[in-house]
Protein backbone atom coordinates (compact mmCIF):
# COMPACT_ATOMS: atom_id res chain seq x y z
CA UNK A 1 0.00 0.00 0.00
CA UNK A 2 0.97 3.86 -0.98
CA UNK A 3 0.79 6.37 1.64
CA UNK A 4 1.63 10.07 1.87
CA UNK A 5 4.26 10.85 4.14
CA UNK A 6 3.99 14.04 6.29
CA UNK A 7 7.19 13.39 7.32
CA UNK A 8 9.25 14.33 3.77
CA UNK A 9 5.79 15.18 1.90
CA UNK A 10 6.04 11.89 -0.58
CA UNK A 11 4.04 9.39 -1.16
CA UNK A 12 5.52 5.94 -0.51
CA UNK A 13 5.44 2.44 -0.19
CA UNK A 14 4.45 1.25 3.28
CA UNK A 15 7.15 -1.25 4.04
CA UNK A 16 5.90 -4.40 5.98
CA UNK A 17 7.21 -4.61 9.43
CA UNK A 18 9.59 -8.29 9.15
CA UNK A 19 8.55 -8.53 13.03
CA UNK A 20 5.16 -9.31 11.47
CA UNK A 21 3.00 -6.54 12.99
CA UNK A 22 2.33 -3.21 11.60
CA UNK A 23 2.20 -1.26 14.71
CA UNK A 24 0.04 2.17 14.50
CA UNK A 25 -0.56 4.62 17.30
CA UNK A 26 -3.66 7.45 16.43
CA UNK A 27 -4.02 10.50 18.70
CA UNK A 28 -7.33 9.87 20.92
CA UNK A 29 -10.23 11.70 22.47
CA UNK A 30 -9.35 14.18 25.33
CA UNK A 31 -12.53 12.59 27.09
CA UNK A 32 -14.32 16.17 28.64
CA UNK A 33 -16.82 15.97 26.28
CA UNK A 34 -18.93 14.71 23.12
CA UNK A 35 -16.78 13.80 20.13
CA UNK A 36 -18.04 15.96 17.53
CA UNK A 37 -18.19 15.23 13.66
CA UNK A 38 -14.54 16.94 13.10
CA UNK A 39 -12.91 14.55 15.67
CA UNK A 40 -14.79 11.07 14.16
CA UNK A 41 -14.02 12.20 10.67
CA UNK A 42 -10.22 11.24 11.88
CA UNK A 43 -11.12 8.29 13.68
CA UNK A 44 -13.21 6.74 10.54
CA UNK A 45 -10.44 7.49 8.63
CA UNK A 46 -7.95 5.66 10.42
CA UNK A 47 -10.30 3.05 10.95
CA UNK A 48 -10.31 2.52 7.34
CA UNK A 49 -6.46 2.36 6.75
CA UNK A 50 -6.78 -0.30 9.77
CA UNK A 51 -9.07 -2.66 7.58
CA UNK A 52 -7.41 -1.78 4.25
CA UNK A 53 -4.01 -3.11 5.92
CA UNK A 54 -5.65 -5.80 7.40
CA UNK A 55 -7.41 -6.96 4.20
CA UNK A 56 -4.09 -6.76 2.28
CA UNK A 57 -2.02 -8.46 4.97
CA UNK A 58 0.10 -5.90 6.76
CA UNK A 59 -1.12 -7.44 10.46
CA UNK A 60 -1.82 -4.07 12.05
CA UNK A 61 -1.59 -3.54 15.74
CA UNK A 62 -3.35 -0.25 16.68
CA UNK A 63 -3.07 1.63 19.88
CA UNK A 64 -5.13 4.72 20.39
CA UNK A 65 -5.48 6.65 23.88
CA UNK A 66 -7.51 8.11 26.11
CA UNK A 67 -6.82 11.55 27.47
CA UNK A 68 -8.34 11.91 30.79
CA UNK A 69 -5.59 14.10 32.20
CA UNK A 70 -5.24 17.71 31.09
CA UNK A 71 -7.11 21.22 31.68
CA UNK A 72 -10.13 20.61 30.43
CA UNK A 73 -10.37 17.32 31.67
CA UNK A 74 -9.40 18.92 35.75
CA UNK A 75 -11.44 21.81 35.14
CA UNK A 76 -14.52 20.49 33.90
CA UNK A 77 -14.76 17.53 36.52
CA UNK A 78 -13.73 19.86 39.23
CA UNK A 79 -16.80 22.41 38.05
CA UNK A 80 -18.95 19.09 38.22
CA UNK A 81 -17.92 18.35 41.56
CA UNK A 82 -16.91 14.96 40.53
CA UNK A 83 -13.85 12.86 40.98
CA UNK A 84 -11.61 13.61 37.82
CA UNK A 85 -11.77 9.09 37.53
CA UNK A 86 -15.75 9.74 37.48
CA UNK A 87 -15.94 12.13 35.16
CA UNK A 88 -13.06 10.96 32.31
CA UNK A 89 -14.63 7.48 33.03
CA UNK A 90 -18.49 8.44 31.95
CA UNK A 91 -16.98 10.36 28.67
CA UNK A 92 -15.05 7.25 27.67
CA UNK A 93 -18.07 5.12 27.83
CA UNK A 94 -19.92 7.86 25.58
CA UNK A 95 -17.18 7.87 23.20
CA UNK A 96 -16.98 3.86 22.79
CA UNK A 97 -20.79 3.79 22.36
CA UNK A 98 -20.56 6.05 19.56
CA UNK A 99 -17.53 4.39 18.23
CA UNK A 100 -19.78 1.33 17.98
CA UNK A 101 -22.48 2.86 16.75
CA UNK A 102 -20.04 4.24 13.76
CA UNK A 103 -18.89 0.54 13.10
CA UNK A 104 -15.62 1.08 14.02
CA UNK A 105 -12.66 -1.55 15.20
CA UNK A 106 -11.55 -1.34 18.92
CA UNK A 107 -7.70 -0.75 19.10
CA UNK A 108 -5.86 -3.66 20.23
CA UNK A 109 -4.76 -1.27 23.36
CA UNK A 110 -6.30 1.82 24.56
CA UNK A 111 -4.24 2.84 26.99
CA UNK A 112 -5.35 5.60 29.75
CA UNK A 113 -2.96 8.55 30.62
CA UNK A 114 -4.21 8.81 34.19
CA UNK A 115 -3.09 4.98 34.65
CA UNK A 116 0.45 5.29 33.09
CA UNK A 117 1.74 8.41 35.39
CA UNK A 118 4.64 6.44 36.24
CA UNK A 119 5.77 5.77 32.44
CA UNK A 120 5.11 9.09 32.10
CA UNK A 121 7.88 9.93 34.90
CA UNK A 122 9.83 7.29 34.07
CA UNK A 123 10.88 9.04 30.57
CA UNK A 124 11.17 12.60 31.63
CA UNK A 125 13.84 10.68 34.47
CA UNK A 126 15.38 9.75 31.30
CA UNK A 127 15.61 13.31 29.24
CA UNK A 128 16.91 15.32 32.62
CA UNK A 129 19.49 12.91 32.61
CA UNK A 130 20.26 13.33 29.20
CA UNK A 131 20.04 16.95 28.93
CA UNK A 132 17.49 17.47 26.86
CA UNK A 133 15.64 18.93 29.79
CA UNK A 134 15.51 21.52 33.04
CA UNK A 135 13.55 21.73 35.84
CA UNK A 136 12.15 24.89 36.70
CA UNK A 137 12.13 27.14 39.82
CA UNK A 138 8.39 26.28 40.46
CA UNK A 139 9.93 22.81 39.89
CA UNK A 140 7.92 22.05 36.64
CA UNK A 141 10.07 20.61 33.93
CA UNK A 142 10.37 21.82 30.83
CA UNK A 143 11.69 20.19 27.11
CA UNK A 144 14.48 22.04 25.69
CA UNK A 145 13.74 22.40 22.10
CA UNK A 146 16.90 23.90 21.40
CA UNK A 147 18.75 21.07 22.71
CA UNK A 148 17.07 18.64 19.27
CA UNK A 149 18.60 19.11 16.58
CA UNK A 150 15.97 17.67 14.73
CA UNK A 151 12.71 19.76 15.52
CA UNK A 152 10.30 21.23 13.13
CA UNK A 153 11.15 18.50 10.39
CA UNK A 154 7.15 17.25 10.05
CA UNK A 155 5.50 20.87 10.49
CA UNK A 156 8.91 23.27 8.96
CA UNK A 157 8.94 25.43 11.47
CA UNK A 158 12.39 24.72 12.32
CA UNK A 159 13.86 28.55 11.11
CA UNK A 160 10.78 30.46 13.88
CA UNK A 161 12.30 32.30 16.89
CA UNK A 162 12.61 29.56 19.60
CA UNK A 163 11.28 30.89 23.16
CA UNK A 164 10.38 29.69 26.59
CA UNK A 165 6.98 28.16 27.76
CA UNK A 166 7.67 29.11 31.27
CA UNK A 167 6.79 32.90 31.07
CA UNK A 168 4.05 34.06 28.65
CA UNK A 169 3.42 37.63 26.77
CA UNK A 170 2.19 38.93 30.28
CA UNK A 171 4.98 38.02 32.51
CA UNK A 172 2.77 34.91 34.26
CA UNK A 173 3.93 31.46 34.50
CA UNK A 174 2.72 29.44 31.61
CA UNK A 175 1.51 25.78 31.94
CA UNK A 176 -1.39 25.56 29.74
CA UNK A 177 -1.23 22.11 28.05
CA UNK A 178 -1.37 23.90 24.21
CA UNK A 179 -0.56 26.72 23.07
CA UNK A 180 -0.24 29.47 20.15
CA UNK A 181 -0.01 26.82 16.91
CA UNK A 182 2.31 28.73 15.48
CA UNK A 183 4.70 29.67 18.73
CA UNK A 184 7.53 27.67 18.95
CA UNK A 185 8.37 27.14 23.07
CA UNK A 186 10.06 24.48 25.35
CA UNK A 187 7.16 22.87 26.48
CA UNK A 188 6.18 21.46 29.81
CA UNK A 189 6.74 17.64 30.85
CA UNK A 190 5.95 17.68 34.39
CA UNK A 191 3.39 20.77 35.27
CA UNK A 192 3.95 21.85 39.14
CA UNK A 193 0.68 21.65 40.70
CA UNK A 194 -1.36 24.81 41.16
CA UNK A 195 -4.63 25.76 43.77
CA UNK A 196 -7.08 25.71 40.28
CA UNK A 197 -5.83 21.55 40.18
CA UNK A 198 -7.43 20.54 43.17
CA UNK A 199 -6.74 17.21 44.25
CA UNK A 200 -5.66 16.36 41.37
CA UNK A 201 -1.93 15.54 41.00
CA UNK A 202 0.42 12.51 41.54
CA UNK A 203 3.92 12.52 43.77
CA UNK A 204 7.00 13.06 41.56
CA UNK A 205 10.50 13.09 42.32
CA UNK A 206 10.02 17.34 41.37
CA UNK A 207 6.95 17.39 43.94
CA UNK A 208 3.31 17.36 43.38
CA UNK A 209 1.93 18.01 39.98
CA UNK A 210 0.76 16.42 36.55
CA UNK A 211 2.02 15.25 33.56
CA UNK A 212 1.89 17.87 30.28
CA UNK A 213 -0.30 16.48 27.44
CA UNK A 214 2.29 15.58 24.95
CA UNK A 215 4.41 13.00 26.89
CA UNK A 216 1.44 11.06 27.80
CA UNK A 217 2.06 9.67 23.89
CA UNK A 218 5.28 9.23 24.07
CA UNK A 219 5.24 7.39 26.76
CA UNK A 220 2.15 4.73 26.41
CA UNK A 221 3.33 4.47 22.52
CA UNK A 222 6.75 3.35 23.94
CA UNK A 223 5.16 0.53 26.49
CA UNK A 224 2.51 -0.76 23.73
CA UNK A 225 4.27 -0.63 20.83
CA UNK A 226 7.85 -0.55 21.04
CA UNK A 227 10.32 2.84 20.55
CA UNK A 228 9.52 3.00 16.72
CA UNK A 229 6.54 3.04 15.32
CA UNK A 230 5.53 1.72 11.55
CA UNK A 231 2.82 4.64 11.53
CA UNK A 232 1.86 7.98 13.56
CA UNK A 233 -1.52 9.23 12.69
CA UNK A 234 -3.63 12.39 13.92
CA UNK A 235 -5.80 15.10 12.93
CA UNK A 236 -4.09 17.90 10.77
CA UNK A 237 -4.43 20.54 13.57
CA UNK A 238 -1.73 17.71 15.89
CA UNK A 239 1.06 18.03 13.65
CA UNK A 240 2.16 21.13 15.71
CA UNK A 241 2.84 21.51 18.54
CA UNK A 242 1.69 17.90 19.20
CA UNK A 243 3.35 15.68 17.24
CA UNK A 244 6.22 17.78 16.42
CA UNK A 245 7.09 17.50 20.58
CA UNK A 246 5.92 13.71 20.55
CA UNK A 247 8.95 13.00 17.85
CA UNK A 248 11.03 15.63 20.01
CA UNK A 249 10.84 13.46 23.75
CA UNK A 250 10.32 9.95 21.94
CA UNK A 251 13.80 10.37 20.09
CA UNK A 252 15.95 12.10 22.85
CA UNK A 253 14.50 9.55 25.14
CA UNK A 254 14.82 6.00 22.92
CA UNK A 255 17.74 7.03 20.85
CA UNK A 256 15.79 5.73 18.09
CA UNK A 257 13.67 6.78 15.29
CA UNK A 258 9.73 7.85 16.62
CA UNK A 259 7.74 6.74 13.63
CA UNK A 260 8.69 5.89 9.75
CA UNK A 261 5.00 7.19 8.87
CA UNK A 262 3.16 9.85 9.19
CA UNK A 263 -0.50 10.14 8.19
CA UNK A 264 -2.28 13.44 8.89
CA UNK A 265 -6.15 13.84 8.15
CA UNK A 266 -7.32 17.54 6.55
CA UNK A 267 -9.95 19.63 8.61
CA UNK A 268 -14.07 19.09 8.31
CA UNK A 269 -15.54 22.39 7.50
CA UNK A 270 -19.36 22.80 8.61
CA UNK A 271 -21.35 24.60 5.92
CA UNK A 272 -18.32 26.45 4.83
CA UNK A 273 -17.14 27.06 7.85
CA UNK A 274 -15.04 25.95 10.90
CA UNK A 275 -16.94 24.37 13.65
CA UNK A 276 -18.04 26.20 16.52
CA UNK A 277 -20.65 26.21 19.11
CA UNK A 278 -21.52 30.12 18.30
CA UNK A 279 -22.37 29.20 14.49
CA UNK A 280 -24.58 26.53 15.76
CA UNK A 281 -22.79 24.34 13.08
CA UNK A 282 -20.88 21.99 15.70
CA UNK A 283 -22.53 18.53 14.83
CA UNK A 284 -22.33 15.19 17.03
CA UNK A 285 -23.55 12.01 16.38
CA UNK A 286 -25.99 12.18 18.20
CA UNK A 287 -27.44 15.88 16.71
CA UNK A 288 -27.16 13.78 13.80
CA UNK A 289 -29.17 10.89 15.10
CA UNK A 290 -31.74 13.65 16.13
CA UNK A 291 -32.14 14.98 12.61
CA UNK A 292 -33.29 11.26 11.04
CA UNK A 293 -30.24 10.14 10.14
CA UNK A 294 -28.11 6.78 10.55
CA UNK A 295 -24.53 6.27 12.13
CA UNK A 296 -23.74 5.06 8.97
CA UNK A 297 -25.22 7.85 6.62
CA UNK A 298 -22.52 9.81 8.78
CA UNK A 299 -19.82 7.20 8.21
CA UNK A 300 -20.37 7.14 4.89
CA UNK A 301 -20.40 11.11 4.09
CA UNK A 302 -17.43 11.42 6.53
CA UNK A 303 -15.44 8.91 4.56
CA UNK A 304 -16.57 10.00 1.35
CA UNK A 305 -13.79 12.54 0.43
CA UNK A 306 -10.20 12.02 -0.02
CA UNK A 307 -8.41 12.24 4.25
CA UNK A 308 -5.93 14.82 2.54
CA UNK A 309 -8.40 16.97 1.61
CA UNK A 310 -11.10 19.25 3.19
CA UNK A 311 -14.39 18.34 3.66
CA UNK A 312 -17.27 20.25 3.99
CA UNK A 313 -20.17 19.09 5.28
CA UNK A 314 -23.34 19.92 5.10
CA UNK A 315 -26.96 18.29 5.41
CA UNK A 316 -27.13 17.36 1.57
CA UNK A 317 -23.90 15.08 2.63
CA UNK A 318 -26.41 13.00 4.41
CA UNK A 319 -28.98 12.86 2.15
CA UNK A 320 -26.56 11.56 -0.73
CA UNK A 321 -25.00 9.00 2.16
CA UNK A 322 -28.37 7.74 2.37
CA UNK A 323 -28.95 7.09 -1.09
CA UNK A 324 -25.62 6.06 -1.63
CA UNK A 325 -26.38 3.55 1.02
CA UNK A 326 -29.88 2.77 -0.37
CA UNK A 327 -28.27 1.91 -3.60
CA UNK A 328 -25.24 0.12 -2.26
CA UNK A 329 -27.85 -2.73 -0.23
CA UNK A 330 -30.10 -3.04 -2.85
CA UNK A 331 -27.09 -4.40 -5.10
CA UNK A 332 -25.71 -6.19 -2.74
CA UNK A 333 -28.75 -7.98 -1.82
CA UNK A 334 -28.90 -8.87 -5.16
CA UNK A 335 -26.11 -11.13 -5.01
CA UNK A 336 -25.86 -11.89 -1.81
CA UNK A 337 -27.61 -14.98 0.24
CA UNK A 338 -27.07 -13.03 3.74
CA UNK A 339 -26.84 -9.56 5.03
CA UNK A 340 -23.80 -9.32 6.76
CA UNK A 341 -20.45 -7.95 5.57
CA UNK A 342 -17.66 -9.70 5.90
CA UNK A 343 -13.88 -9.94 4.52
CA UNK A 344 -12.67 -12.45 2.43
CA UNK A 345 -9.23 -13.46 0.90
CA UNK A 346 -9.12 -11.93 -2.31
CA UNK A 347 -6.53 -14.18 -4.57
CA UNK A 348 -7.45 -12.47 -7.80
CA UNK A 349 -9.50 -9.68 -8.09
CA UNK A 350 -11.85 -9.56 -11.18
CA UNK A 351 -14.90 -7.46 -10.77
CA UNK A 352 -13.51 -4.53 -8.37
CA UNK A 353 -9.78 -4.53 -8.43
CA UNK A 354 -9.49 -0.72 -9.69
CA UNK A 355 -11.84 -0.37 -6.43
CA UNK A 356 -9.38 -2.26 -4.36
CA UNK A 357 -6.78 -0.57 -6.01
CA UNK A 358 -8.01 2.92 -4.97
CA UNK A 359 -7.82 2.02 -1.53
CA UNK A 360 -3.66 0.75 -1.71
CA UNK A 361 -3.41 4.37 -3.62
CA UNK A 362 -2.70 6.85 -0.75
CA UNK A 363 -6.65 5.51 0.80
CA UNK A 364 -8.32 7.06 -2.12
CA UNK A 365 -12.04 6.49 -0.97
CA UNK A 366 -13.90 8.38 -3.11
CA UNK A 367 -12.52 7.08 -6.15
CA UNK A 368 -12.87 3.25 -4.88
CA UNK A 369 -16.93 4.29 -4.12
CA UNK A 370 -16.87 5.55 -7.99
CA UNK A 371 -15.52 2.22 -9.06
CA UNK A 372 -18.44 0.51 -6.88
CA UNK A 373 -21.19 2.83 -8.55
CA UNK A 374 -19.64 2.44 -11.90
CA UNK A 375 -19.60 -1.53 -11.35
CA UNK A 376 -23.36 -1.41 -10.01
CA UNK A 377 -24.57 0.89 -12.97
CA UNK A 378 -23.13 -1.41 -15.68
CA UNK A 379 -23.82 -4.89 -14.28
CA UNK A 380 -27.14 -6.66 -13.75
CA UNK A 381 -27.08 -9.01 -11.13
CA UNK A 382 -29.85 -11.17 -13.06
CA UNK A 383 -27.06 -11.88 -15.77
CA UNK A 384 -24.43 -13.33 -13.83
CA UNK A 385 -24.20 -17.04 -13.37
CA UNK A 386 -23.64 -18.38 -9.87
CA UNK A 387 -20.09 -18.67 -10.04
CA UNK A 388 -19.87 -15.38 -11.12
CA UNK A 389 -22.44 -14.25 -8.75
CA UNK A 390 -20.30 -15.41 -5.23
CA UNK A 391 -16.73 -14.09 -6.82
CA UNK A 392 -18.44 -11.13 -6.81
CA UNK A 393 -20.40 -11.35 -3.90
CA UNK A 394 -17.02 -11.98 -1.87
CA UNK A 395 -15.24 -9.07 -4.15
CA UNK A 396 -18.21 -6.50 -3.16
CA UNK A 397 -18.27 -7.73 0.71
CA UNK A 398 -14.46 -7.26 1.11
CA UNK A 399 -14.60 -3.33 -0.24
CA UNK A 400 -17.69 -2.59 2.12
CA UNK A 401 -15.46 -4.15 4.69
CA UNK A 402 -12.89 -1.98 4.06
CA UNK A 403 -15.04 1.44 4.44
CA UNK A 404 -16.86 -0.17 7.29
CA UNK A 405 -20.04 0.08 5.85
CA UNK A 406 -22.68 -2.64 7.53
CA UNK A 407 -25.61 -2.48 4.62
CA UNK A 408 -27.65 -4.09 7.92
CA UNK A 409 -30.97 -2.53 6.43
CA UNK A 410 -30.98 0.38 9.56
CA UNK A 411 -31.32 2.76 6.73
CA UNK A 412 -35.21 1.16 6.66
CA UNK A 413 -36.08 1.87 10.43
CA UNK A 414 -35.26 5.15 10.64
CA UNK A 415 -37.89 7.03 12.61
CA UNK A 416 -39.30 10.25 11.26
CA UNK A 417 -37.47 13.01 13.71
CA UNK A 418 -39.65 15.67 15.26
CA UNK A 419 -37.64 18.61 13.41
CA UNK A 420 -39.17 16.73 9.94
CA UNK A 421 -42.66 16.37 11.25
CA UNK A 422 -42.61 20.02 12.26
CA UNK A 423 -41.61 21.17 9.27
CA UNK A 424 -44.12 18.70 7.75
CA UNK A 425 -46.95 20.23 9.31
CA UNK A 426 -45.99 23.34 8.62
CA UNK A 427 -45.78 23.34 5.48
CA UNK A 428 -49.67 21.65 5.42
CA UNK A 429 -50.54 24.43 7.38
CA UNK A 430 -49.25 27.08 4.83
CA UNK A 431 -50.36 24.74 1.92
CA UNK A 432 -54.18 25.51 3.53
CA UNK A 433 -53.72 29.04 4.29
CA UNK A 434 -53.42 29.48 0.58
CA UNK A 435 -49.30 30.52 1.14
CA UNK A 436 -48.33 28.78 -1.67
CA UNK A 437 -44.77 30.54 -1.54
CA UNK A 438 -44.39 29.38 2.20
CA UNK A 439 -45.23 26.33 0.98
CA UNK A 440 -43.02 25.58 -1.47
CA UNK A 441 -40.21 26.40 0.48
CA UNK A 442 -41.11 24.19 3.05
CA UNK A 443 -41.27 21.41 0.75
CA UNK A 444 -38.01 22.20 -0.60
CA UNK A 445 -36.59 22.91 2.91
CA UNK A 446 -37.95 18.88 3.29
CA UNK A 447 -36.79 17.77 0.19
CA UNK A 448 -32.44 19.38 1.28
CA UNK A 449 -33.26 16.94 4.14
CA UNK A 450 -33.86 13.70 2.27
CA UNK A 451 -37.66 13.83 2.66
CA UNK A 452 -41.36 13.69 0.23
CA UNK A 453 -44.35 14.88 0.85
CA UNK A 454 -46.95 13.28 -0.65
CA UNK A 455 -50.73 14.80 -0.11
CA UNK A 456 -54.04 13.66 -0.25
CA UNK A 457 -57.01 15.56 -0.68
CA UNK A 458 -57.67 15.59 3.57
CA UNK A 459 -54.18 14.98 4.83
CA UNK A 460 -50.41 14.43 4.21
CA UNK A 461 -47.80 11.71 4.68
CA UNK A 462 -43.97 11.30 4.72
CA UNK A 463 -41.56 9.23 3.03
CA UNK A 464 -37.87 8.95 2.61
CA UNK A 465 -36.64 10.17 -0.50
CA UNK A 466 -35.70 7.59 -3.06
CA UNK A 467 -32.04 7.54 -4.53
Amino acid sequence: MKLFNSLGNNKEELQRNPNGKFTMYFCGPTVYNYAHIGNFRTYLLQDVLTRILEVDGYNPCVARNITDVDDKTIRDSIKNNVTLKTFTEKWTKIFHEDCEALNMKLPDFEPKAAEHINEQIDMIKILIDKGFAYLAQDNSVYFRIASFGGYGRLSNVENRELKTQEIDSAGKKNLADEYDRENVSDFALWKSTKPEDGENFWISPWGKGRPGWHIECSAMAKKYLGDTLDLHSGGVDLKFPHHENEIAQSECANGKKFSRYWMHVAHLLVDGAKMSKSLGNLYTLGDILKKGYSAQCLRYALISAHYSQQLNFTLNNLVAARNAIEKLQNFFHKISPVRNIQKFEISEWKFLKDAFSALLDDMNTPACLGNVFKLINETSAESLDENQKHELCEEFSTIMYCLGLRLDDEEQDVEIPEEIKTLAESRWQAKQSKNFVEADRLRKELSNHGWTIKDSSTTYTIEKSEP
